[in-house]
Protein backbone atom coordinates (compact mmCIF):
# COMPACT_ATOMS: atom_id res chain seq x y z
CA UNK A 1 0.00 0.00 0.00
CA UNK A 2 1.42 3.49 -0.77
CA UNK A 3 1.91 5.44 1.77
CA UNK A 4 -0.66 8.91 2.26
CA UNK A 5 1.28 11.86 1.35
CA UNK A 6 1.78 14.48 4.16
CA UNK A 7 -1.00 16.95 3.79
CA UNK A 8 -0.07 20.44 5.62
CA UNK A 9 -2.13 21.62 8.00
CA UNK A 10 -3.68 24.90 7.55
CA UNK A 11 -2.95 26.75 10.83
CA UNK A 12 -4.19 29.77 12.85
CA UNK A 13 -3.19 33.44 12.49
CA UNK A 14 -1.92 35.87 14.52
CA UNK A 15 -4.33 37.91 17.03
CA UNK A 16 -5.13 40.37 14.66
CA UNK A 17 -5.34 43.61 17.62
CA UNK A 18 -2.70 43.25 20.17
CA UNK A 19 -2.28 44.86 22.76
CA UNK A 20 -0.54 48.55 23.23
CA UNK A 21 2.59 47.36 25.59
CA UNK A 22 2.77 49.63 28.79
CA UNK A 23 6.29 50.37 27.78
CA UNK A 24 7.67 50.70 24.56
CA UNK A 25 11.35 49.58 23.86
CA UNK A 26 13.88 52.21 23.46
CA UNK A 27 14.93 54.27 19.94
CA UNK A 28 16.40 52.08 18.02
CA UNK A 29 15.28 48.92 18.93
CA UNK A 30 15.36 45.54 17.07
CA UNK A 31 12.33 43.17 16.78
CA UNK A 32 14.76 40.30 16.13
CA UNK A 33 12.89 37.20 15.04
CA UNK A 34 9.75 37.38 13.00
CA UNK A 35 8.32 35.58 9.51
CA UNK A 36 6.24 36.92 6.51
CA UNK A 37 3.76 34.79 4.65
CA UNK A 38 2.24 35.75 1.38
CA UNK A 39 -0.03 37.09 0.16
CA UNK A 40 0.18 33.44 -1.34
CA UNK A 41 -1.06 34.86 -5.19
CA UNK A 42 2.07 36.90 -5.24
CA UNK A 43 4.48 34.27 -3.31
CA UNK A 44 2.82 30.72 -3.57
CA UNK A 45 3.33 28.89 -0.54
CA UNK A 46 5.97 25.91 -0.95
CA UNK A 47 4.88 22.48 -2.20
CA UNK A 48 5.78 19.92 0.45
CA UNK A 49 6.02 22.08 3.10
CA UNK A 50 4.58 21.52 6.81
CA UNK A 51 2.06 23.96 7.11
CA UNK A 52 -0.28 26.37 5.30
CA UNK A 53 -0.50 29.59 7.02
CA UNK A 54 -2.82 32.56 6.81
CA UNK A 55 -1.34 35.52 4.84
CA UNK A 56 1.32 37.60 6.91
CA UNK A 57 2.30 40.28 4.38
CA UNK A 58 5.15 42.62 5.23
CA UNK A 59 2.71 45.17 5.55
CA UNK A 60 1.01 43.74 8.47
CA UNK A 61 4.38 43.16 9.88
CA UNK A 62 5.66 46.42 9.70
CA UNK A 63 2.04 48.07 11.23
CA UNK A 64 2.92 46.00 14.65
CA UNK A 65 6.28 47.14 14.37
CA UNK A 66 5.00 50.59 14.67
CA UNK A 67 2.35 49.28 17.01
CA UNK A 68 4.77 47.97 19.48
CA UNK A 69 7.53 50.63 19.05
CA UNK A 70 10.30 48.80 17.19
CA UNK A 71 12.47 50.99 14.74
CA UNK A 72 14.25 48.17 12.66
CA UNK A 73 13.26 43.72 12.92
CA UNK A 74 15.03 41.15 11.24
CA UNK A 75 12.60 38.75 8.96
CA UNK A 76 13.67 34.92 9.18
CA UNK A 77 12.56 32.82 6.00
CA UNK A 78 9.46 31.10 7.03
CA UNK A 79 9.47 27.26 6.51
CA UNK A 80 6.10 27.53 4.66
CA UNK A 81 8.00 29.15 1.42
CA UNK A 82 10.61 26.63 1.96
CA UNK A 83 13.88 27.66 0.03
CA UNK A 84 11.97 30.25 -2.05
CA UNK A 85 13.26 33.47 -0.57
CA UNK A 86 11.14 35.93 -2.80
CA UNK A 87 8.75 37.33 -0.26
CA UNK A 88 11.67 37.97 2.22
CA UNK A 89 13.77 39.49 -0.67
CA UNK A 90 11.02 41.64 -1.80
CA UNK A 91 10.33 43.02 2.36
CA UNK A 92 13.95 43.98 1.96
CA UNK A 93 14.01 45.87 -1.08
CA UNK A 94 10.61 47.27 0.10
CA UNK A 95 11.58 48.60 3.48
CA UNK A 96 15.66 48.66 3.41
CA UNK A 97 15.84 51.47 6.18
CA UNK A 98 14.14 49.02 8.80
CA UNK A 99 14.53 45.40 7.82
CA UNK A 100 17.31 42.81 7.39
CA UNK A 101 16.77 39.06 6.62
CA UNK A 102 18.08 35.39 7.22
CA UNK A 103 17.29 33.32 4.36
CA UNK A 104 16.89 29.46 4.24
CA UNK A 105 18.27 28.45 1.30
CA UNK A 106 19.49 24.70 -0.09
CA UNK A 107 22.68 24.20 -2.91
CA UNK A 108 20.29 24.47 -5.59
CA UNK A 109 22.18 28.56 -5.49
CA UNK A 110 25.71 29.19 -6.39
CA UNK A 111 27.45 30.99 -2.92
CA UNK A 112 28.00 34.03 -5.14
CA UNK A 113 23.71 34.70 -5.12
CA UNK A 114 24.37 35.52 -1.32
CA UNK A 115 26.79 38.31 -2.47
CA UNK A 116 23.31 39.71 -4.29
CA UNK A 117 20.92 39.21 -1.83
CA UNK A 118 23.51 40.94 0.75
CA UNK A 119 23.19 44.27 -1.39
CA UNK A 120 19.29 44.30 -0.57
CA UNK A 121 19.78 43.31 3.92
CA UNK A 122 20.15 39.81 3.87
CA UNK A 123 22.55 39.07 7.09
CA UNK A 124 22.64 35.09 7.37
CA UNK A 125 21.39 31.90 6.72
CA UNK A 126 19.31 29.95 8.97
CA UNK A 127 20.08 25.94 9.67
CA UNK A 128 17.99 22.97 10.86
CA UNK A 129 19.33 20.33 13.63
CA UNK A 130 17.10 17.98 14.43
CA UNK A 131 17.31 14.29 15.07
CA UNK A 132 14.50 12.47 13.19
CA UNK A 133 13.40 12.84 9.29
CA UNK A 134 10.31 15.12 8.33
CA UNK A 135 7.47 14.14 5.65
CA UNK A 136 7.74 17.59 4.63
CA UNK A 137 10.84 20.51 3.76
CA UNK A 138 12.05 21.36 7.19
CA UNK A 139 15.76 23.22 6.46
CA UNK A 140 18.75 21.97 5.92
CA UNK A 141 21.69 21.07 7.95
CA UNK A 142 25.15 21.48 8.43
CA UNK A 143 26.16 20.17 5.44
CA UNK A 144 24.62 23.48 3.08
CA UNK A 145 26.06 25.15 5.69
CA UNK A 146 29.62 24.15 4.79
CA UNK A 147 29.16 25.06 0.84
CA UNK A 148 28.47 28.04 2.10
CA UNK A 149 30.78 29.08 5.14
CA UNK A 150 33.22 30.94 2.92
CA UNK A 151 31.08 33.01 1.52
CA UNK A 152 29.28 33.67 4.47
CA UNK A 153 32.17 34.42 6.09
CA UNK A 154 33.63 37.07 4.09
CA UNK A 155 30.09 38.66 3.93
CA UNK A 156 30.04 38.92 7.57
CA UNK A 157 26.92 36.91 7.83
CA UNK A 158 25.53 35.08 10.89
CA UNK A 159 24.97 31.43 10.82
CA UNK A 160 21.35 30.83 12.92
CA UNK A 161 20.41 27.78 14.35
CA UNK A 162 16.34 26.43 15.19
CA UNK A 163 17.11 22.99 16.77
CA UNK A 164 15.39 20.25 18.67
CA UNK A 165 17.15 21.10 22.33
CA UNK A 166 18.32 17.67 22.90
CA UNK A 167 21.00 18.44 20.07
CA UNK A 168 22.50 20.83 21.81
CA UNK A 169 24.84 18.90 23.61
CA UNK A 170 26.31 17.24 20.58
CA UNK A 171 26.86 20.20 18.39
CA UNK A 172 28.76 22.32 20.98
CA UNK A 173 32.08 21.56 19.72
CA UNK A 174 31.32 22.55 16.37
CA UNK A 175 29.15 25.81 17.14
CA UNK A 176 31.95 26.41 19.15
CA UNK A 177 34.51 26.20 16.23
CA UNK A 178 32.00 28.31 13.34
CA UNK A 179 32.14 31.18 16.13
CA UNK A 180 35.85 31.76 15.13
CA UNK A 181 34.96 32.66 11.66
CA UNK A 182 31.22 34.67 12.47
CA UNK A 183 28.49 34.94 15.10
CA UNK A 184 26.44 31.48 15.68
CA UNK A 185 22.99 32.27 17.06
CA UNK A 186 20.51 29.82 18.51
CA UNK A 187 16.52 30.53 18.47
CA UNK A 188 14.25 30.59 20.86
CA UNK A 189 15.92 29.76 24.02
CA UNK A 190 17.38 26.68 22.39
CA UNK A 191 13.93 25.10 22.48
CA UNK A 192 14.53 23.69 25.85
CA UNK A 193 11.08 22.82 27.46
CA UNK A 194 10.47 24.73 30.86
CA UNK A 195 9.35 21.45 32.16
CA UNK A 196 13.13 20.46 31.49
CA UNK A 197 14.15 23.33 33.37
CA UNK A 198 17.84 25.33 34.00
CA UNK A 199 19.66 21.98 35.00
CA UNK A 200 18.96 19.93 31.43
CA UNK A 201 21.95 18.63 30.05
CA UNK A 202 21.56 20.57 26.97
CA UNK A 203 20.45 23.54 28.46
CA UNK A 204 23.76 23.98 30.45
CA UNK A 205 25.73 23.74 27.49
CA UNK A 206 24.16 26.50 25.61
CA UNK A 207 24.58 28.61 29.03
CA UNK A 208 28.44 27.73 28.80
CA UNK A 209 28.82 28.73 25.26
CA UNK A 210 26.94 32.20 26.01
CA UNK A 211 29.27 32.71 28.70
CA UNK A 212 31.85 31.77 27.05
CA UNK A 213 30.83 34.18 23.92
CA UNK A 214 30.74 31.47 21.53
CA UNK A 215 27.17 31.83 21.00
CA UNK A 216 24.15 34.13 20.66
CA UNK A 217 20.76 32.92 22.17
CA UNK A 218 17.25 34.85 20.94
CA UNK A 219 14.85 35.37 24.14
CA UNK A 220 12.21 34.54 21.67
CA UNK A 221 8.97 32.27 21.75
CA UNK A 222 9.09 31.51 25.15
CA UNK A 223 5.76 30.47 24.90
CA UNK A 224 6.83 27.25 22.65
CA UNK A 225 8.55 26.14 26.24
CA UNK A 226 5.80 26.92 28.39
CA UNK A 227 2.79 24.68 29.91
CA UNK A 228 1.51 27.91 31.24
CA UNK A 229 -0.54 30.27 28.71
CA UNK A 230 -0.26 33.72 29.07
CA UNK A 231 2.74 34.27 31.54
CA UNK A 232 4.95 31.56 30.87
CA UNK A 233 5.94 31.10 34.50
CA UNK A 234 7.70 27.80 33.50
CA UNK A 235 9.93 29.39 31.43
CA UNK A 236 11.32 32.30 33.30
CA UNK A 237 14.22 30.16 34.70
CA UNK A 238 15.39 29.76 31.35
CA UNK A 239 15.41 33.27 30.57
CA UNK A 240 16.81 34.46 33.83
CA UNK A 241 19.85 31.82 33.58
CA UNK A 242 20.91 33.29 30.23
CA UNK A 243 20.61 36.79 31.22
CA UNK A 244 22.90 35.99 34.25
CA UNK A 245 25.21 34.55 32.02
CA UNK A 246 26.06 36.93 29.17
CA UNK A 247 23.32 39.74 28.49
CA UNK A 248 25.63 41.11 25.54
CA UNK A 249 25.28 37.38 23.85
CA UNK A 250 21.16 38.12 23.41
CA UNK A 251 18.54 39.51 21.78
CA UNK A 252 14.55 39.54 21.74
CA UNK A 253 12.06 38.66 19.15
CA UNK A 254 8.55 38.33 19.29
CA UNK A 255 8.67 35.60 16.40
CA UNK A 256 4.96 37.21 14.83
CA UNK A 257 3.07 35.20 13.59
CA UNK A 258 3.48 32.53 15.26
CA UNK A 259 3.44 29.70 12.92
CA UNK A 260 1.67 26.32 14.06
CA UNK A 261 0.66 27.54 17.81
CA UNK A 262 -3.35 26.90 17.75
CA UNK A 263 -5.44 30.10 18.28
CA UNK A 264 -6.88 29.01 21.79
CA UNK A 265 -3.11 29.92 23.01
CA UNK A 266 -2.07 32.13 20.53
CA UNK A 267 0.20 34.76 22.33
CA UNK A 268 -0.59 38.45 22.20
CA UNK A 269 2.55 40.59 21.26
CA UNK A 270 1.95 43.56 23.07
CA UNK A 271 1.46 40.89 26.50
CA UNK A 272 4.71 39.25 25.25
CA UNK A 273 6.72 42.49 25.10
CA UNK A 274 5.25 43.63 28.32
CA UNK A 275 6.55 39.95 29.82
CA UNK A 276 10.19 40.77 28.73
CA UNK A 277 10.36 44.07 30.55
CA UNK A 278 8.76 42.32 33.84
CA UNK A 279 11.21 39.84 33.53
CA UNK A 280 14.35 41.99 32.90
CA UNK A 281 13.86 45.00 34.74
CA UNK A 282 17.75 46.44 34.56
CA UNK A 283 17.38 49.15 31.36
CA UNK A 284 20.97 48.90 30.64
CA UNK A 285 20.09 45.15 29.92
CA UNK A 286 17.61 45.64 28.05
CA UNK A 287 18.98 48.45 25.82
CA UNK A 288 21.82 45.69 24.76
CA UNK A 289 19.17 43.18 24.21
CA UNK A 290 17.02 45.66 22.03
CA UNK A 291 19.37 47.54 20.63
CA UNK A 292 23.30 47.40 20.95
CA UNK A 293 23.37 43.48 20.10
CA UNK A 294 21.41 43.15 17.25
CA UNK A 295 22.32 46.42 15.44
CA UNK A 296 26.46 45.17 15.61
CA UNK A 297 24.96 41.47 14.18
CA UNK A 298 22.38 42.92 11.62
CA UNK A 299 22.54 47.08 11.41
CA UNK A 300 25.36 47.48 8.89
Amino acid sequence: MMAKPFEPPRIAGPVPQPKRPRVKPPPGAWDSHFHIFGPADKFPYAPGRGYTPPDAPVERLIALLDHLGFANGLVVQGNAHGYDNRVLLDALARFPRRLRGVAITDTRIEPQVLRDWHKLGMRGLRFHLFPQKFDYVRGVGFDVYEAFRTTMADLGWVMQIFCDHRMLVGAASYLREVSRQMPVIVDHLGMVPASAGVDDANFQVLLKLVGDGHVHVKLSAVYRLSERFPDYSDARPLHDALIRANPERLMWGTDWPHPSIAAEVMPDDGHLLDLFHDWTPDEKTRHRIFVDTPARLFGN
